[in-house]
């Protein structure tokens, strides 16, 4: 039989393998293997829109929020933008750039209705009003030759 001190070292154990799984969405930097991933867990509608210099992948979710995830002919993830009632889920949407977003330094005044970032390989523009939520963040070293931040909306 297995101690009441061993159990709880491996649910431990357990817990903190979970809780540094990376998930498997197709966020900012990630690829389209897993774009399905993404409907789901928003339990939303998935339009795809092929382009020639890149495609853009729309997830609208129950609430009425448009998640748009722009992809680079090679399948990488170079941008996300969102528009919306409620807004997404950031931890999801950013992916493996959500702890650079959160150590991100923020103005000593903010503006909660504005906020944004800019680094050198992260750019996060949002703006909220009520119930009103949009916003941007892409990877400028991510981006194709041929596009700018201005195609990303």
């Amino acid at each position: 039989m297995m101690s009441t001190r061993l159990r709880r070292r491996a649910l431990a154990a357990v817990l903190l393998i979970q809780a540094f799984a990376l998930p498997a969405f197709a966020s900012l930097g990630g690829n389209l293997g897993s774009i399905s991933d993404d409907q789901l867990k928003m339990k939303g509608e998935l339009r795809t829109t092929m382009g020639t210099r890149f495609t853009v992948h729309e997830i609208t979710t129950a609430q009425g929020t448009l998640v748009r995830e722009y992809a680079a002919p090679s399948g990488v993830v170079f941008a996300v933008s969102w528009n919306g009632p409620q807004m997404p889920d950031l931890r999801q949407t950013l992916g493996s750039y959500f702890p650079q977003f959160l150590a991100a330094p923020r103005p000593a005044h903010p503006n909660h209705a504005h906020f944004a970032i800019n680094q050198s390989n992260l750019i996060v523009q949002s703006s909220a009003h009520m119930r009103s939520y949009s916003g941007r963040a892409y990877d400028p070293t991510l981006l194709p030759a041929d596009v700018s931040a201005t195609d990303i909306q």
